[in-house]
């Protein structure tokens, strides 16, 4: 009784770590699709970015600075659909091996039922059946017998259905095995086709460094002159941050400059824009980021760090800005170099939208998620259409790819 037990408890185990694994599986299957499309939409739109920028005069370094973006986006394109491919095949030999065993399990049920119709063929008179009864010694052996007969009925009306539902899975198996087959298949196709044009990107790429390497020095300078500004940029940027916490905490009687007074609504807004984290939306309708948060070596002359207290997302011409999360707005200002600038606030969190042509909003008005904040200003020399998005918690910033969702 104690092994009937174990054993079954056994086969419970077995069929719940297969279902986990196929359950994980699955799971996997879905992100990297998941992840895949949102490569293709990435490339999809760096190369509508570029073309519509050709006719525009841009600089050798804008130039390649969109051919790396392209070409890492590319390359992670063609990873994620490697891994996709290795799965399925993954998949496609486990399912093979379990068709393998499907089909021994069928034959040895098949030959099996077969014997079994055999006998009852062999004795399947109603005479026989009655001799059998009244054969036996007593009552007791008679309902046994009776009893044995039914048994032996069910069971093979059993094995009978054990052969349909193996029958179905095999064929069900044997479609999904076909649909893989036609999946991989698929997949290194389009990955063969990737890697084309990414040598393609990679040649121009090589070509235009020919020419930055020849003046390096020169484009050195440019870098640094452009990290210069946007350090001033930033600089004004914090001002304006310090100048709102000081004007909102003089207003509630303090005199601290450097963190938010919170009444009990900001604290209950700030706590709500916390747990969205992660799952904001983007500030644009569309996009691909170009420049990350942090110190990072440009992408062409790598001796050269740069640094952003943000990050630049490059949309379409005529791109909206658009809140990510409920708030108010506590600054609109004018920024040197930056075009204008609206700054949201959620309690003592800050979001900031800067490069804005045109402002839809003023000092005061209460915005929700998604709401469009003002139109995001395209540069006339590299054609261009970048929003500046920042996150702050009072004076600290942050890594906007820590709340935007898949950023």
């Amino acid at each position: 009784m104690k092994i009937k037990k174990f054993s079954g408890l056994l086969y419970c185990f077995i069929f719940l770590l297969l279902s986990a694994g196929n359950l994980s599986a699955q799971t996997t299957r879905e992100s990297l699709e998941k992840k895949r499309v949102e490569l293709r939409n990435e490339i999809r739109r760096i190369n509508e970015l570029r073309s519509s920028n050709k006719q525009k005069e841009r600089s050798v370094l804008s130039q390649v600075e969109d051919l790396d973006q392209q070409i890492r986006s590319t390359e992670n394109l063609i990873k994620v659909t490697n891994q996709q491919a290795n799965l399925l095949t993954n998949q496609i030999n486990a399912n093979t091996n379990k068709i393998s065993r499907l089909r021994e399990e069928l034959e040895q049920l098949k030959q099996d039922y077969a014997r079994m119709i055999e006998k009852s063929y062999k004795s399947k008179s109603s005479q026989s059946r009655i001799m059998f009864l009244l054969s036996s010694e007593n009552f007791l052996q008679a309902y046994k017998r009776l009893q044995y007969m039914k048994q032996y009925t069910n069971y093979r009306k059993q094995q009978g259905d054990e052969i349909k539902v193996r029958t179905e899975e095999l064929q069900e198996l044997n479609a999904d095995l076909a649909d893989q087959k036609e999946a991989k298949d698929a997949l290194i196709a389009e990955n063969r086709q990737t890697r084309t044009q990414l040598e393609k990107n990679k040649k121009a790429q090589q070509d235009l460094m020919q020419n930055i390497r020849s003046k390096e020095g020169e484009f050195a300078a440019q870098i640094r002159q452009k990290q210069q500004e946007i350090n001033k940029i930033d600089a004004q940027i914090e001002k304006m941050i310090r100048e709102s916490i000081a004007k909102s905490n003089e207003e509630s009687g303090s005199t601290e400059r450097n963190v938010y007074e919170l009444t009990p609504a900001a604290k209950a807004l700030a706590a709500d824009f916390v747990k969205n984290k992660g799952r904001l939306p983007w500030p644009v309708r569309s996009g691909v980021v170009t420049s990350r948060f942090g110190r990072q070596p440009h992408p062409v002359v790598k001796s050269i760090s740069i640094n952003n207290n943000g990050v630049n997302i490059d949309t379409d011409s005529g791109g909206k800005a658009r809140a990510v999360f409920n708030g108010t707005v506590s600054e609109v200002q004018v920024l040197k170099g930056a075009n204008k600038a609206v700054m949201v606030r959620h309690g003592d969190y800050i979001t900031i939208y800067d490069n804005l042509e045109k402002v839809y909003v003023k000092r005061g008005d209460v915005v929700s998620t998604g709401q469009e904040l003002g139109a995001v200003a395209t540069s006339r020399t590299s054609g261009k259409t970048t929003l500046h998005f920042l996150i702050y918690k009072n004076m600290q910033k942050m890594d906007p790819a820590d709340w935007i969702l898949e950023m």
